[in-house]
């Protein structure tokens, strides 16, 4: 307990720490995944205290003791064996080349830095829900009944199948945002939305593969079909998107054409398309002013009576119980039905004469923007697709960007191509949380220099934080498996633990030489020895219970990110730290301090030092 307590209880601090950023991200991730800080942070620190009170008290009353017998155990026994005898030769050869080892390491970190690009990026992965999105989106200015129509159809492709439990359709609008991860749709008469809830993931999965075979064979084609999964992390909508902005609608249009045609040409890309871009039609009267006058009519007159005879007008409420109901007056829809015959209506002079709408107004038919989006007051069209299954969209959004290069050298000043998507929606997420870095680091600091009182050891202490990146590299290259903004926090955490074991072995060799009084060359070597195992048994115990996570889809790349990483890292730090420790403390290797207690001794344990032969 003398021995340990404190530097565990640095290196719980210190992996509590790692986590910070997250828990307090100003963001939708921080949102999203704030409480990990929190859970971990307390649990870490409950565990610390099972660790150096419960523990020892199972230990003081389960474990036998050896004191008063005839023939005394030697604890030092279990480094006198061949695998310590060569790691402890290992050890010395580290302190002898320190330069060797460092740059060994250094080789291998790059390799892993090299590694990561090899990786998939992705923002959050697929979720685990059995939920399916089935949208369909007719032209701009369609009917709300031609809306409904087409979504019976797409229910009947539904009917029947054992594999699909419920589905709701929603017409003109999207489904209500019952989770996080849902990106609301805004209300559109020429869109529908079915949610489709399946058994499970196979069951969704052979639904979306059916009905994108029904819509490939021709199913629906009056409508740009979307199935979409639920993904985990804040709503992204679609992964690939490039925004293209400037002042001119027109303009703004024919880029997003070009940048369209250039994301058609990856073969990854499913369905590339635009937010908006279809206009809708319209119907304009230019009213005859003096002819409407000489009748009797004004502007006013003739849009009252259009309103009455095409869309209705509202004459009285009739009360049905506690409901309301609206008793509206308007032609018969055999008058009102053509727009093509607008002209031929009737209008009500003040005299009473019938008037056709022709005499006093000229209708003219164009077509309008059904919507405008802009952007910081510039027009802005986004071109957006998905893409296909176990491709990311931020490695897609990545390869096409390159190929918009020209496009990009071709524009005037007052137009730009941004990236959109997976891609901007983790530079968003990641910034919130690199601004908390200095917090983070000052806190680490701070604990590290109250547990260690010395720059020099802090330094080295601080060295060893990267180590994981290697094995967390390899590891998601052989696990296939992609790095998002879960496997950051692990790398993150990761650096925590490397921190964690390191303190742990540099308090050990510092209190070596000042209690034992023997050089730090020995001290190195003999705390690096007596450490090793238990370093090892907590790093494997870390390793083990991240099996369980292994396979979640979205606690997965987390997992496979601290196990390999970890594994590496502790292997590395044990002969890594022992040859910078050596490296920086060079001048004074040899020296001795006079021993300020034996505290060690006296509880009848003598550390295992170099033996005089060697």
């Amino acid at each position: 307990w003398t021995s340990t307590a404190m530097p565990m209880l640095t290196g719980t601090l210190v992996t509590a720490i790692g986590f910070l950023p997250i828990g307090l991200a100003n963001s939708a991730v921080g949102e999203y995944a704030g409480g990990i800080f929190w859970v971990v942070g307390i649990a870490l620190i409950a565990s610390w205290f099972v660790a150096v009170i419960f523990t020892p008290y199972l230990g003081l009353k389960l474990l036998p003791s050896f004191a008063g017998r005839k023939h005394h155990v030697d604890p030092n026994a279990i480094y006198d064996t061949g695998f310590y005898r060569a790691f402890r030769r290992t050890l010395e050869f580290c302190v002898t080349r320190p330069f060797l080892v460092i740059l060994a390491v250094v080789a291998l970190l790059v390799a892993g830095l090299s590694a990561f690009t090899q990786v998939q990026q992705q923002f959050f992965p697929l979720s685990e829900r059995p939920e399916l999105f089935f949208e369909m989106r007719l032209p701009e200015g369609t009917s709300i009944e031609a809306t409904s129509k087409l979504a019976r159809e797409g229910e009947k492709l539904l009917d029947g199948d054992g594999d699909a439990l419920t589905y709701t359709t929603y017409i003109g609008k999207g489904s209500p945002r019952f989770w996080l991860g849902i990106l609301p749709v805004q209300p559109n008469e020429a869109f529908a939305q079915i949610v489709i809830v399946s058994k499970d993931i196979a069951a969704r999965e052979r639904l979306k593969a059916r009905i994108d075979g029904a819509v490939a064979s021709g199913a629906l084609s009056a409508a740009r079909v979307r199935v979409d999964r639920f993904n985990f992390g804040p709503p992204v909508g679609f992964p690939v998107q490039f925004r293209v902005t400037g002042p001119d609608p027109a303009e703004v249009r024919q880029i997003a054409y070009r940048v369209r045609d250039v994301m058609r040409s990856d073969p990854r890309i499913i369905d590339p398309n635009l937010d908006w871009n279809e206009k809708m039609p319209s119907v304009t009267l230019e009213v005859d002013q003096a002819r409407a006058r000489a009748l009797g009519l004004t502007p006013q007159d003739l849009a009252q009576t259009l309103q009455t005879l095409i869309g209705g007008v509202t004459v009285t409420t009739n009360r049905e119980g506690e409901e309301k109901v609206d008793v509206v007056a308007r032609a018969v829809p055999t008058e009102r039905a053509g727009l093509a015959d607008l002209d031929s209506l009737t209008i009500l002079s003040h005299d009473g004469l019938a008037v056709p709408l022709s005499q006093v107004a000229k209708v003219k038919y164009s077509s309008e923007e059904a919507i405008i989006w802009r952007r910081n007051r510039d027009t802005a069209i986004t071109a957006r697709a998905d893409v296909i299954d176990g491709a990311q969209g931020p490695d897609v959004t990545s390869a096409i960007w390159p190929k918009l290069q020209e496009i990009r050298d071709s524009l005037s000043p007052a137009y730009r191509i941004e990236i959109g998507g997976a891609i901007e929606e983790s530079q968003k997420g990641n910034s919130s949380i690199f601004v908390l870095f200095p917090i983070m680091g000052l806190g680490m600091l701070a604990l590290l220099m109250f547990q260690l009182q010395s720059f020099s050891r802090l330094a080295v202490v601080f060295f060893t934080a990267p180590l994981g990146i290697i094995g967390a590299s390899f590891a998601l290259l052989i696990a296939q498996r992609p790095f998002g903004f879960v496997a950051l926090l692990g790398l993150i955490a990761l650096a925590g633990m490397d921190m964690r074991n390191t303190v742990i072995l540099v308090d050990q060799i510092e209190k070596d030489v000042r209690e034992l009084g023997v050089t730090r060359r020995e001290a190195i070597v003999s705390a690096t020895v007596r450490r090793a195992r238990p370093v090892a048994l907590t790093a494997l115990a870390a390793i083990l219970a991240m099996i369980p996570l292994s396979e979640s889809a979205f606690w997965g790349p987390m997992a496979i990110t601290i196990m390999g990483g970890l594994f590496v890292a502790t292997f590395l730090t044990l002969f890594f730290l022992p040859a910078m420790y050596a490296l920086w403390f060079r001048r004074s290797l040899g020296e001795r301090e006079a021993p300020q207690t034996q505290t060690v001794a006296s509880h009848g344990f003598t550390p295992a030092l170099a033996p005089a032969a060697e």
